[in-house]
């Protein structure tokens, strides 16, 4: 067997397949499918403040290749998380990263803050892709400014693993890879979601709530892929790539293109015992290649 083991920053995974946010929960609702320990990371849902209720129905809907969402980060804020999801995750044996989002950098520092005093959570992922309202409700990851305000924020006041997560639509996403790099972020992860837009001809309306929403699935990978082979040449820190990953190959792809981890999303909707699949794949493929260690091959291309 290979060695799979990755390092993050300061993040030792026994291997390189974590969980994209949103799709897994909190990893207690896969228990029945997959063996938690066996993953290298489980990225929790969403976590704000204040409590959210997300956006009206409907706020899902199937694409070609895809689907798209805009759930809207429901959920009911990091106090609910502290007390009573915490103890059920805590002792999982992997590493339980939540991912972080809010309205102003204010917001997401503290509520960094307030995760940063949990004993068994190693690591955040922050959401730049969320709406700053304070400055018109355009997203702070679009721009090297919006991107740097947040990091720099919740960098006072978070002392863990920091992987900030990017948002693709953009015309530089290399520039707010190094922005955010320049201002303590430990890591990025990348990609979010693509925006994009459904509409049911008969209704003669979108089939989302809100009309648009993101995309994600297979038709996103070519996107993504580039993306991440971009950020890694761009940056010093490590890259979590993720996108469309749907079986080992997809990962392998990522891993070449320079990415040290990866995560699976919209794949647990159609195999919730994906991840284990994936990390048992590119374990047969290093072994069927004479690779001893699955860093031989991150940033190959």
């Amino acid at each position: 067997m290979a060695d799979l083991r990755v390092n993050i920053g300061a993040l030792a995974l026994k291997n390189p397949v974590m969980t994209a946010s949103g799709t897994f929960g909190y990893g207690l609702e896969f228990a029945d499918f997959v063996p938690l320990d066996g993953l290298g990371g489980i990225i929790v849902k969403g976590t704000t403040l204040k409590p959210r209720e997300g956006n009206s129905y409907p706020r899902m809907a199937e694409t070609a290749s895809g689907m798209l969402n805009c759930v809207g980060l429901q959920n009911k804020g990091v106090d609910n998380f502290c007390d009573h999801i915490y103890p059920q995750v805590k002792d999982i044996n992997t590493n339980i990263i939540v991912n972080v989002s809010g309205s102003s950098p204010e917001d997401y520092a503290e509520c960094a803050a307030r995760i940063d005093a949990l004993e068994r959570i190693p690591a955040i992922e922050l959401n730049i892709s969320c709406p700053n309202v304070k400055d018109g409700g355009m997203a702070f990851g679009v721009t090297c400014a919006g991107a740097s305000s947040v990091v720099r924020a919740v960098r006072e006041r978070y002392h863990k693993t920091l992987i900030v997560k990017l948002s693709p639509n953009v015309t530089d996403i290399a520039e707010i890879a190094r922005a955010v790099e320049a201002e303590g972020a430990d890591s990025v992860s990348l990609i979010n979601t693509l925006m994009g837009m459904a509409i049911d001809i008969e209704k003669r309306k979108t089939l989302l709530s809100i009309n648009t929403g993101g995309l994600s699935g297979p038709a996103v990978k070519p996107v993504a892929l580039r993306m991440v082979w971009q950020v890694a040449k761009a940056v010093s820190i490590p890259v979590v790539g993720l996108g469309g990953i749907s079986n080992a190959r997809d990962a392998i792809e990522f891993l070449m293109a320079g990415a040290s981890a990866i995560e699976i999303g919209t794949a647990n909707f159609l195999d919730p015992a994906i991840t284990v699949k994936v990390r048992d794949g590119i374990n047969d493929w290093l072994d069927a290649h004479g690779c001893k260690s699955v860093s031989e091959i991150v940033g190959c291309i």
